[in-house]
């Protein structure tokens, strides 16, 4: 094993210098062509380095690059606004990229366990355990799917097409596919095998040709009026957010922000308010209530609210011309809203990190939408816009998305800019609207493809205002969720094995 380790080492290092260019093809660079090439270059990796542990400590090694890099904003929240000490969170934010490092490897370890070779492991194996494996990675231990590949592809990618059909993992399997076809490409046209060449150009032409018709496609249809939004960015920072000496400050921000605000659909971002709804004064709320009413309009407020003496949601609550309605986060992060073995590492909370409301109680995953502003509001909360299959069971009921957030946590890092993109794959995905609330940004309104159509300065106390339009009908995304983009991945896995033990028979009759 030594050997072996001491065989792979440079692969292993150049497969993380890989993932870590991968990490720049998503937001706020937005290189979307990037991840077909850096991961054609794993493939090669892999063909070069065939045994299950090289293959096992190349992708392993790409996944640290990969998370490492692009998921930095892990430190900062721990340390910069948690208050962990530098070293350990230097240490927690390794551990998790370590973590989200083994389905990479999996990924290389199980391509390698079927002994495809050739066209067979770059275009059919390598690309179908990668979109099972990003999958996984989806709902495992609650799921963790920042950073999956097809994310880097919003809204304007060679490939975004492919997301209403077959959705994020789609639009991964698709990359691989295309990184796969590039290869096989090279390698024949290096063989001097014309014939193969040919084959490979032609796919290659047929999977980027296939996405233009697929963009220009309308999965969905405009229903009735587009109607008038205010997105509210109180921008109080995560530092001073829930010191009882600001309280009154942010109250007063949103007041003001509030009270100029005349659209028919006014959203304030997650906890908004830093203290539950219970604790807040009648006559604020009330006034609320009233500039809603007077403007026939409807306002969604985010802010934590008490079900019982130790039971808190992470809500939103709606005032105004509809009738009062609650979303209670069901979704919730953990070690961040729900502490896991809390018997075991609670003291972690106590001792060493400054995060207040800790352990909240999800809400219920059949929550209906939000029916207000003429609009049945599929909301979300957070970081739940990371998974679609989540949100489509309020589709095609829903005419428009809405999130709410508070990426305050993430200060000027890569993870606000992120989070927005995942954004925008879900308005693509579901062919709907987007509009979502932050305190600090990117508070945006995002159309049916994706596109940020009006988006807030960060890092400023302002609102912003603007149309949305709401969405009728079903993409086959909505219909189907992920199960397309599994099925096809496992019938390419079938198939790859059995093309395999074909070519090994014929092989065997010529021999003897």
């Amino acid at each position: 094993m030594i050997l072996s380790f001491r065989n792979v080492g440079l692969p292993a290092i150049l497969a993380a210098l890989l993932g870590v260019l991968t990490a720049f093809s998503f937001a706020p660079f937005n290189l979307s062509f990037l991840p077909i090439v850096t991961l054609a270059g794993l493939i090669v990796l892999w063909r070069r380095y065939p045994t299950k542990f090289d293959s096992t400590i190349i992708g392993l090694a790409f996944g640290l690059g990969l998370f490492c890099t692009g998921m930095r904003w892990i430190y900062v929240s721990l340390h910069d606004f948690g208050g962990m000490p530098a070293a350990l969170a230097v240490f927690c934010t390794f551990l998790l990229s370590l973590v989200l490092a083994t389905f990479p490897a999996l990924t290389g370890f199980f391509q390698a366990l079927t002994r495809a070779r050739g066209w067979l492991q770059a275009i059919l194996t390598i690309p179908a355990f990668w979109a099972i494996f990003e999958w996984l990675r989806g709902w495992v231990l609650t799921g963790l799917p920042w950073l999956s590949l097809g994310y880097a592809q919003v809204a304007d990618g060679p490939l975004a097409g492919y997301a209403p059909l077959v959705g994020v993992y789609g639009v991964s399997l698709v990359t691989a596919i295309a990184a796969g076809l590039i290869v096989a490409l090279f390698s024949a046209l290096l063989a001097r095998d014309r014939r193969g060449a040919a084959s490979a150009a032609i796919m290659i032409a047929l999977v980027f040709g296939a996405n233009i018709f697929l963009a220009r496609k309308e999965w969905t249809q405009p229903i009735g009026a587009a109607i008038s939004v205010s997105l509210l960015q109180g921008n109080i920072t995560q530092d001073i957010k829930w010191k009882p000496e600001t309280i009154e400050t942010t109250l007063t921000t949103y007041r003001n922000l509030t009270l100029a605000s005349k659209s028919q659909l006014i959203i304030l971002p997650e906890t908004a308010f830093p203290v539950f709804l219970e604790q807040m004064p009648e006559a604020y709320l009330a006034e609320f209530d009233a500039h809603a009413k007077k403007h026939k309009a409807d306002l969604l407020i985010g802010v934590p609210e008490t079900t019982g003496p130790t039971t808190y949601h992470n809500s939103v609550v709606s005032f105004g011309t509809s009738p009062r309605q609650t979303y209670r986060k069901a979704h919730l992060v953990p070690f961040s809203e729900v502490i896991p073995l809390k018997w075991l590492i609670g003291w972690i909370y106590d001792d060493l990190l400054q995060m207040p409301l800790a352990d909240f109680t999800a809400g219920g995953i059949d929550q209906k939408p939000f029916a207000v502003a003429g609009q049945k509001i599929a909301m979300t909360n957070c970081y739940e816009d990371l998974f679609g299959e989540e949100i489509i069971r309020k589709l095609p009921d829903a005419t428009m998305l809405a999130n709410v957030t508070n990426d305050g946590w993430f200060g000027r890092s890569w993870g606000p800019q992120q989070h927005v993109q995942i954004a925008q794959m879900r308005a693509l995905e579901t062919g709907r609207f987007m509009v979502r609330a932050t305190n600090t940004g990117v508070t945006a309104i995002i159309d049916h493809k994706g596109r940020i159509i009006s988006r807030a300065p960060e890092f400023t106390t302002t609102a912003l205002n603007g149309n949305a339009q709401g969405f009728g009908g079903a993409t086959p995304y909505v219909k189907f969720g992920n199960i397309l983009t599994i099925l096809l991945s496992l019938a390419m896995l079938v198939l790859a094995v059995a093309l395999r033990s074909r070519r090994s028979r014929a092989d065997s009759l010529y021999l003897n």
